[in-house]
């Protein structure tokens, strides 16, 4: 029983946090029947001409744009393919490649085999002989710059040894005379500097610091003072002047324009909304009814219309093309097309083999006509391999492993 009580108070709970339905005024009761009735007349014929029209749209769709497209498809396709693909091969297959080839073994047999010769016979002994006079060459030169160098060596000891005795002997005496000359008249210099910078530095302190500070003290200071006094007041003065003005205006603006406003969205233009947006409301919800219910009615008559269609000529048409067509159409197939069908079959062999016969005649006249002009291609050479063919082992001479030769 405590099990069943929170199961049986869930409902009373959901109930009671579902809000309550709004409660509709009388002008929206009023209009709402007149409006459902009017719109209902005027879209149920809208409605039904609308579903005809997309039935037929449908049916238009399936039977005749769908396959006309498809045919088109198939059409265009084809006539592309003859116009802008077989052209092409064709030129490939029969003309640019059969010219290719015969240029490339022209090339080879003009250029290739000549450049090859004078690879192996000429260029390669004539390199070898200029790589052998550069080698030489290189060495005389090392050996020449050796000698120079060692020669500038000795030169260089010598010339260092004459001017370390001229830097000992004459440049370090006359060098340390003259810094103790220069550092006498730089004692002289700094002393008299020194004292011009002290009576300079007095004569700027009594006669423009000290005067300067006094009259900042005693006179701007105080002026600056009564400035601001005078400023502040003057500007009390002035923001009491515009706030009262402001504070007017304000109230001049609320009482001449606001109030008046306010009174006007308030008292015309809510209440004029509202009964606008209930006639709004009522207009879309009876066009949506009317809508849906004009929907039913078409489909009604549509599934009439059908039926009726049905049982006038759909019924007649199939009993028509089981009971007379079909039988007929099986007798055509079966006494005149399987054997048409079957002599078709039998020309299109004959026709496939006369080409193959014919192709693989071409071919063999084009291999002959290839080498009566090029001569029959040289045999390639067989190579030495170092590594041992399939299904062989790696041996050591003629024994068959490391242990077992001789």
């Amino acid at each position: 029983m405590d099990l069943e009580k929170p199961s049986a108070e869930r409902p009373a709970s959901r109930e009671a946090e579902r809000p309550a339905p709004a409660a509709e005024g009388c002008l929206a009761v009023a209009i709402r029947l007149p409006v459902r009735i009017v719109v209902l007349v005027l879209v149920v014929p809208v409605r039904m001409v609308w579903d005809a029209l997309v039935v037929a749209g449908r049916f238009l769709r399936d039977t005749l744009l769908r396959p006309v497209g498809r045919a088109l498809g198939l059409v265009l396709g084809w006539v592309a393919r003859a116009l802008f693909v077989w052209p092409w091969v064709a030129l490939w297959r029969y003309v640019l490649r059969p010219v290719g080839t015969a240029l490339v073994r022209l090339g080879q047999v003009l250029l290739v085999v000549p450049a090859v010769w004078l690879y192996r016979a000429v260029l390669t002994p004539l390199g070898h002989a200029l790589s052998w006079t550069v080698r030489k060459t290189a060495a005389l030169l090392v050996l020449a710059l050796t000698g120079v160098l060692a020669a500038i060596e000795w030169f260089g000891g010598v010339v260092g040894a004459v001017c370390g005795w001229v830097y000992a002997r004459l440049l370090t005496p006359v060098g340390r005379a003259v810094a103790r000359v220069f550092k006498g008249v730089g004692m002289i210099l700094a002393a008299v500097a020194f004292g011009v910078y002290t009576a300079v530095a007095w004569l700027v302190r009594y006669l423009l610091v000290v005067p300067a500070v006094w009259l900042y003290t005693w006179v701007l200071t105080p002026v600056g003072r009564a400035v601001a006094f005078v400023a502040g007041w003057f500007a009390r003065i002035v923001g009491t002047v515009f706030t009262g003005i402001g504070v007017a205006l304000y109230r001049t603006a609320r009482v001449l324009l606001v109030l008046p406003a306010l009174a006007v969205w308030r008292w015309v233009l809510v209440p004029v909304g509202r009964a606008l947006a209930v006639v709004a409301r009522e207009i879309g919800e009876a066009l949506g009814h009317a809508w849906r219910i004009a929907g039913y009615v078409s489909l009604a008559v549509g599934r009439f219309l059908a039926r009726l269609f049905r049982w006038t000529f759909v019924e007649p048409a199939r009993w028509v093309y089981r009971t007379v067509l079909t039988p007929v159409g099986h007798a055509v197939r079966d006494l005149v097309l399987k054997p048409a069908a079957e002599a078709a079959r039998a020309v299109r062999r004959t026709v496939r083999q006369a080409l193959e016969a014919a192709r693989d005649t071409a071919r063999q006249a084009r291999a002959d006509f290839r080498r009566m002009l090029f001569g029959t291609p040289a045999e390639p050479r067989p190579v030495a391999r170092r590594e041992p063919a399939a299904g062989e082992t790696r041996t050591l001479g003629s024994s068959t492993t490391a242990l077992m030769k001789d």
